[in-house]
């Protein structure tokens, strides 16, 4: 069963009203990154691959994106519950501009402004702080909590 709105921006720090939806809460972007090096995955672990900003155009606050792949950050620290369990969905807004959010599946207990893949099939420009995906919480029966690596990512100390 998934979560209420109401219910979900108790582990959305920080949210406004207008991010609190029926089902979920808004997530807004921070900051958007593109891959400069190649990354690996293995059995035992993973390399992340160098990455370079992708600044806002002059002194404006949005950022211009061509055709391809970025990893976008997004503004809010999000903490999943105890026999919950995250998902992230794309707004139907960047659907609608022939974009697509990929993430993948939050567990019980991770804490952090996490990122997701976003890809983009025609030039859009997007303000930082915009509504870009959707967060929902499922109840779900699992044993232990989240302790990775991304734990506490995003997070300035």
């Amino acid at each position: 069963m998934f979560e209420s709105g109401e219910y979900v921006a108790g582990f959305v720090e920080p949210t406004r009203d207008s991010q609190v939806q029926p089902n979920g809460v808004d997530l807004t972007l921070d900051a958007v990154s593109a891959q400069t090096s190649p990354g690996r995955i293995e059995r035992g672990g993973k390399t992340i691959g160098e990455r370079r900003a992708v600044a806002p155009a002059g002194d404006s606050a949005t950022v211009a994106l061509e055709p391809g792949g970025y990893v976008v950050r997004y503004g809010e620290t999000v903490t999943i519950p105890e026999a919950h369990v995250g998902f992230i969905y794309p707004r139907s807004s960047l659907l609608r501009n022939s974009c697509m959010l990929n993430t993948a599946v939050w567990d019980a207990g991770y804490s952090g402004r996490g990122e997701g893949l976003l890809q983009v099939h025609h030039p859009i420009e997007l303000e930082v702080g915009a509504r870009i995906a959707q967060l929902v919480l499922a109840r779900a029966d699992h044993e232990g909590v989240y302790d990775g690596s991304y734990q506490g990512e995003g997070v300035e100390e």
